[in-house]
C-alpha cells in the first residue's frame, strides 16, 4: 500500500473534478439504461430484468452522501488493485462490447474507491457499490433462462391444478396452459424471473435498511420468503391470466399481462415484502441460541417492527 500525502489544495476540489469526469464518461450510458431500457422498454427483455435500477441507482447516490463526512475522515491512501481495476474498466469502455462498457462503470468505481482511499473506502462505499453492481445490465438472465424450464412446469401444473378446483376445462401440456382453445405459455420471462430479480435486490435493500443481516437465521427466512411469494405470485398471475384469456377477456388480460396493471401487481409483491420482515423482527429470535436461553427463562424475546 502507498501512503499519499495531503494536498494542501482543498480536497472537495480534486473530488470534484473525479465525478464530473465520471459523469461526463457515463452519463450517456446511464440516460440508455434507464430512458431507453427501463422506462421506454426499448432495448431488450434482459435488460429490462435490471429495472429495479431505477430506485437502486439513486438509493446508492443517497448513500454515498450519507457518508461524505466519513470519507473525508479516511486517511488518503492507493491500494494497487485499485489501480489494476481502472485498467480494466478502460479495457472494457474501449472494447466496443455493450456488457463490457456496462461493467466498466463498477469497475471504475471500484478503482476510485481503492485509488483514493483504499480498503477503507471500499469498506465504507460497499454497499452503495453492492446496489450499482446489481442495477448493471448484463447477459445474466439470458444465460439463466434455459436452466428454469422446471419452475415454468410447476407454474402451468399448478396453476391448471387451480382451475381444474373452480371446474373450468383446462389442458396442460408442458408450460402450456389451454382453456376454451386459448393458449398461455408460461414463457421464461412470465414464469417471474425478473419479478424474482427485483424482489431479491429490494430484499437486499430491506436487509440493509432495516439490520436484519446481523442475524444469519433471520436473514435466510427472509430471503426464503421473497422466494415464496415471487413463485405463488408467478403462479396466482398466471392462473388469472390463463383465465381472462381463456374467457376472452383480452382488455383485462392485456391490462395485467403489458399494461399498468402488472406493475400494481408488482407492487402489491413487493409491498408485501416489509410484512415479511415485520413478522421476522416480531416472532423469529436473532439466533438459535437467543430462542434456547428464551425458552429456559420461559419468556419469548421481544423485538419491535421497523415501522416503514
Amino acid at each position: 500500500m502507498i501512503s499519499v500525502p495531503q494536498s494542501k489544495s482543498p480536497r472537495w476540489s480534486i473530488e470534484l473534478a473525479v465525478i464530473s469526469c465520471v459523469v461526463i464518461l457515463y452519463g450517456p450510458l446511464l440516460y440508455h439504461w434507464v430512458w431507453d431500457g427501463w422506462i421506454n422498454k426499448g432495448i431488450s427483455i434482459q435488460h429490462e430484468y435490471f429495472s429495479h435500477g431505477i430506485l437502486g441507482i439513486p438509493l446508492a447516490i443517497k448513500l454515498v452522501w450519507d457518508k461524505r463526512q466519513v470519507w473525508h475522515r479516511l486517511g488518503d491512501s492507493c491500494h494497487w488493485s485499485g489501480i489494476a481495476c481502472l485498467l480494466v474498466a478502460f479495457v472494457f469502455y474501449t472494447s466496443g462490447v455493450m456488457d463490457a462498457i456496462n461493467l466498466s462503470l463498477p469497475l471504475l468505481l471500484t478503482g476510485l474507491l481503492l485509488c483514493l482511499k483504499g480498503p477503507a473506502g471500499l469498506r465504507l462505499m460497499l454497499f452503495p457499490l453492492v446496489l450499482l453492481i446489481f442495477s448493471t445490465p448484463t447477459q445474466l438472465p439470458y444465460l439463466i433462462e434455459p436452466h428454469i424450464l422446471p419452475l415454468q412446469l410447476f407454474i402451468a401444473t399448478v396453476g391448471g391444478t387451480i382451475l381444474h378446483g373452480f371446474g373450468y376445462d383446462v389442458e396442460v401440456n408442458q408450460f402450456y396452459l389451454s382453456m376454451n382453445g386459448q393458449l398461455v405459455e408460461v414463457a421464461p420471462h412470465c414464469a417471474g424471473l425478473k419479478m424474482l430479480f427485483t424482489s431479491l435486490y429490494m430484499g437486499l435493500v430491506i436487509t440493509y435498511w432495516t439490520g436484519i443481516y446481523n442475524s444469519r437465521l433471520r436473514t435466510g427466512i427472509f430471503f426464503v420468503g421473497i422466494i415464496l411469494v415471487s413463485v405463488i405470485g408467478n403462479i396466482l398471475r398466471n392462473t388469472i391470466l390463463t383465465f381472462f384469456h381463456g374467457h376472452s377477456m383480452s382488455e383485462a388480460f392485456h391490462w395485467l399481462h403489458e399494461s399498468w396493471g402488472g406493475d400494481v401487481y408488482s407492487a402489491v409483491m413487493l409491498g408485501s415484502l416489509i410484512l415479511i420482515v415485520n413478522a421476522i423482527q416480531s416472532h423469529v429470535p436473532v439466533s438459535f441460541a437467543t430462542a434456547t436461553v428464551a425458552q429456559k427463562d420461559g419468556n419469548q424475546p421481544t423485538v419491535s417492527p421497523i415501522d416503514f
